[in-house]
């Protein structure tokens, strides 16, 4: 399937939260810690490609859940598209192994704060990152156009960066140390606990 997908730089999650309400979004799935894990070859193979293999583990306040996904290119326009597949897996620690055997190894983590919400044709997502807060709007061009309207927004407001590369970008003005995007202390047990 195709991913529809741009994002939008907020203050804050309180900022986003209030936009979003303005513009009649419903709560859809509760804010919890995301864990990601990008895969790739030795030899970078995916990232040369344009693709990427990624496994993102949920920290709810219930437990864990472990999702795989694999996207490919992006594809040319004002909206970040590319292919995606995406599955809900039994067992982290079992794909660990899989990708290893794979030969597949890990190249890029990064954590964020994730809550999402809804409107007609568009999944909204307040992401609170190490390097900023971002509203990611997935679903059809013309809903996700018509929403940014909404929030008082237009499409030159739209970021296409992955949050791989806003990290690269932004690691030095945020003070970040070392290879990947992570809070300061390990935050799981604060997931569920709104940041103001």
């Amino acid at each position: 399937m195709l991913e529809r997908e741009v994002k939008l730089a907020y203050p804050t999650a309180d900022a986003a939260r209030a936009a979003l309400a303005a513009a009649g979004a419903v709560p859809m799935r509760p804010r919890r810690l995301e864990d990601d894990s990008l895969f790739d070859t030795t030899d970078e193979l995916l990232r040369k490609k344009g693709c990427l293999v990624r496994v993102r583990t949920d920290h709810w306040s219930s437990g864990a859940t472990t999702t795989l996904t694999a996207k490919g290119p992006v594809q040319p326009g004002r909206l970040k598209v590319r292919e995606e597949h995406e599955t809900r897996v039994e067992s982290g620690g079992a794909l660990l192994q899989v990708l290893a055997l794979l030969e597949l190894r890990p190249t890029f983590r990064y954590q964020k704060y994730r809550e999402e919400f809804s409107v007609p044709d568009v999944v909204i997502a307040i992401d609170e990152t190490p390097v900023g807060t971002f509203v990611e709007l997935e679903g059809s061009e013309d809903a996700i156009v018509s929403l940014t309207r909404a929030l008082g927004r237009t499409p030159a407001d739209f970021i296409l960066d992955s949050y791989y590369r806003l990290f690269q970008n932004r690691r030095e003005q945020s003070g970040l140390a070392g290879p990947h995007m992570l809070f300061p202390s390990s935050p799981r047990a604060a997931a569920d606990k709104p940041q103001r």
